[in-house]
């Protein structure tokens, strides 16, 4: 596979940041799976000048992000052809950092989340995305990575907007079981009403809510998950969002997504149903390597 990766500066800026704490975590299963980081222009550089992952052959440098890095792997994203198609995207935000919010941020995720490929912004994210490719590789279960599968433990938030809940639907039913693995679960309003039918119908007990409903995004439920993301009490989204559409709570969706990247050691963040759906097929067969 082929993987963008950008970092905003203060993710880098010294060996205790954030991309080094992802790649201390994650390098020796980057280099397990063989695949290829195509790496705007700074984050590269401190790559390298702190060796990072010295000796790792599949490290491709792209121009920095002022000229033209980030568009590039966006292009690629969407495909410029058969050697420059990239199949994810790994940008840790810094969501104080003025240029988290540039267009081409911005369409980064967009398109990857168009395409149904991992956009991952967090550290929690990175390391996960890392650990289902080693499973779905057939190799064995890092326990390094053991924390983020202790779903028992964990709360997991499930948040669609209106033209995804139907998907959000299906992944719940195809996944009814590792879901209901969680600890606790929470959604917004809509979405958490249709997820309660779907458990009763499965036979989850009627008078015990399968997930706690928060309100609706337009009237601040993506708000109060976001403060149950910052006070360490939610550790895990699936956010299915439709890219297509002008939403008039934007800055509530926008204040969810900060939240998650402000606290990026702790929250993983699934954004498509094709991500979703791999990540949850991952963690199975882990499970079942006991």
């Amino acid at each position: 596979m082929r993987i963008g990766l950008a970092a905003n500066r203060r993710h880098h800026a010294d060996g205790d940041a954030a991309l080094f704490r992802w790649l201390r975590a994650s390098g020796a299963g980057l280099r397990e799976l063989d695949h290829s980081l195509h790496v705007v222009g700074r984050t590269h550089d401190a790559i390298v000048e702190h060796r990072a992952l010295d000796g790792f052959a599949r490290l491709h440098r792209y121009p920095l992000g002022r000229d033209g890095g980030l568009m590039k792997l966006v292009a690629e994203i969407v495909g410029m052809g058969e050697d420059r198609t990239l199949d994810g995207a790994i940008y840790l935000i810094d969501p104080v950092d003025p240029s988290s919010i540039f267009p081409e941020a911005v369409a980064l995720k967009r398109q990857c989340v168009i395409q149904g490929k991992p956009f991952l912004s967090t550290v929690a994210s990175a390391r996960d995305w890392v650990e289902s490719e080693r499973i779905h590789a057939g190799l064995p279960a890092d326990t390094g990575a053991d924390d983020l599968h202790a779903f028992e433990g964990q709360t997991l938030a499930l948040i669609a907007h209106d033209a995804m809940k139907p998907r959000m639907l299906d992944f719940v039913g195809a996944h009814f079981d590792l879901l209901s693995r969680f600890a606790d679960r929470v959604a917004t309003g809509t979405t958490g009403g249709l997820l309660n039918d779907l458990a009763w119908s499965r036979g989850w007990p009627a008078d015990v809510p399968w997930a706690q409903r928060f309100r609706s995004g337009p009237l601040g439920g993506d708000a109060q998950i976001a403060d149950l993301v910052l006070d360490g009490r939610c550790h895990r989204a699936v956010f299915f969002e439709d890219p297509h559409v002008a939403r008039q709570h934007e800055a509530d969706i926008q204040l969810l997504e900060r939240a998650v990247t402000t606290v990026t050691d702790t929250v993983a963040c699934l954004t498509s149903p094709a991500v979703a759906d791999r990540w949850a097929r991952a963690a199975v067969i882990r499970a079942a390597m006991g």
